[in-house]
């Protein structure tokens, strides 16, 4: 009973803080002014390509995971896999995180692996994925480092905050003292519980990594890493030319706009709502796009690969059963 009221919590308070930084993007927005946009001005054969590019990525994904699931045990049918990864999407919209245990649930379920095995290989996907994010970062900074000097520069009130908070001295002795008392108190923390979940973290972080060595295709492996996130580059990219104010914008200002809302999206709240919008708008902001457009993107590029998330999502739970009564009805009769 407390389990379930601390996850209704847990669901609320993290829908809210999305729902609040929506509500803030958007409250002073023209209403009308955003219907005429969406009716009049938007190409939306980028959108659907868009979405096609999207569902290319969920397939890769699918195809990389169960590369990573055959070492650990059986090869799993594709398509139990898919419908488990996609069901864990439509999970992570109700609750962050709950995806990876949601797909592993259902998975387990139907093919009959060891729920904890399938863990350890999300946790490994996840390594790589964070992998492949930060990698993306540091391209995006060397990239356009010079542009975002300028644009420090030609905004005296963010670069007078940016030296005043690394300088200041709060910050530097606030550092130092606590460098201290951990070397004081290393080892009662070592004892507290707080430490042991961090320290498992990292093990299971080593472990996820360690069993990439034991896929059998990793060219495949290495392949599809990559092609997942081309596509969502791509996904968000191909967006740019839907809009007249984004359309003539580089794929170096896509990639920016695309790694910035990928770290709203890795936000504590369901679908990244709020965040995402909010790191896409600033994006763009950089490259001269009007605050009221980026909305605008932001709002079209969010709400359609949210609705293609929750579409297949919903019917791939309502799909599972049917395509597994055979092996479901086999196991009663064994039983």
């Amino acid at each position: 009973m407390k389990k379930t009221l601390l996850k209704i919590l847990q669901f609320l308070a993290f829908f809210a803080i999305g729902a609040v930084i929506f509500w803030l993007i958007y409250k002073d927005q023209d209403i009308d002014h955003i219907k005429s946009v969406l009716k009049n001005d938007v190409k939306y054969f980028w959108i659907w390509l868009s979405l096609f590019m999207g569902l290319l990525s969920h397939i890769s994904r699918t195809l990389r995971w169960g590369l990573m699931i055959e070492p650990v045990s059986h090869k799993p049918r594709f398509i139990n896999t898919f419908l488990a990864v996609m069901v864990g999407y439509l999970m992570n919209m109700a609750l962050p995180r709950m995806g990876e245990v949601s797909r592993c649930g259902v998975l387990a379920r139907y093919e009959k692996i060891s729920f904890t095995k399938l863990l350890g290989t999300v946790v490994a996907e996840r390594l790589v994925d964070m992998i492949s994010l930060l990698i993306l970062l540091g391209i995006t900074i060397l990239s356009q480092f010079g542009m975002m000097i300028n644009f420090v520069n030609a905004n005296p009130g963010i670069k007078q905050k940016i030296i005043s908070v690394f300088s200041s001295p709060i910050l530097i002795i606030g550092v130092i003292v606590l460098l201290v008392l951990f070397f004081i108190f290393r080892k009662t923390l070592q004892n507290t519980s707080l430490f042991k979940k961090i320290t498992t973290v990292i093990y299971n972080f080593k472990v996820g990594f360690i069993s990439i060595r034991s896929i059998r295709k990793k060219g495949w492996f290495y392949f599809h890493s990559v092609f997942i996130w081309l596509m969502y580059y791509l996904m968000l990219y191909v967006i740019f030319f839907a809009f007249d104010f984004t359309k003539d914008l580089s794929p170096v200002a896509g990639l920016t706009t695309f790694v910035l809302a990928s770290f709203g999206m890795v936000a504590p709240v369901q679908g990244g709502i709020g965040a995402w919008h909010f790191m896409a708008k600033e994006a763009l902001s950089l490259y001269g796009v009007a605050n009221e457009d980026g909305i605008i993107f932001a709002f079209v590029a969010h709400s359609s690969m949210t609705v293609m998330i929750i579409f297949i999502g919903i019917i791939s739970l309502m799909v599972l059963p049917f395509i597994n009564r055979r092996n479901d009805v086999g196991a009663e009769k064994t039983i």
